[in-house]
């Protein structure tokens, strides 16, 4: 779109304002187009730092994961004992902002379940709900 509003006269500032980008986005549109073509605005892949884990250490991990969200004895996983499964097992050392994104990247979520007191008792749960509070009608 910007590329139509330059040809039909627009400045670059016209043609940003025009499509809600900055100058400097159009600007930059407009030097890769001439420099490299429309592959120039194509989307590049990004480089980071790879992976401390191999994709079996991280395989492993998502197991260790898996084999302890759910105890019969109540309680949860934290990112922490992640942090220190990862350490002792691999030597690798994560920070608990990187276990976050790792376990993203693993596809788990940060949606929980409420805990469960290993001693809790159905009937009297059931119970409880069956007591009129003075409202029910």
């Amino acid at each position: 779109m910007a590329f139509s509003h330059i040809k039909d006269g627009a400045s670059h500032t016209k043609a940003a304002e025009y499509l809600k980008f900055s100058r400097h986005i159009v600007n930059d549109w407009v030097r890769k187009f001439y420099a490299e073509g429309l592959e120039g605005l194509e989307e590049k892949s990004r480089a980071g730092r790879p992976c401390a884990l191999s994709d079996d250490q991280l395989q492993e991990s998502k197991s260790y994961v898996l084999a302890r969200s759910i105890k019969e004895t109540g309680g949860r996983i934290t990112a922490q004992s992640l942090v220190d499964y990862i350490q002792e097992k691999f030597q690798v050392e994560y920070g608990i902002h990187n276990i976050c994104r790792l376990l993203h990247q693993l596809n788990f979520s940060w949606i929980t379940s409420r805990s469960k007191h290993p001693k809790k008792s159905e009937e009297a749960q059931e119970g409880f709900k069956k007591i009129p509070i003075g409202n029910d009608h």
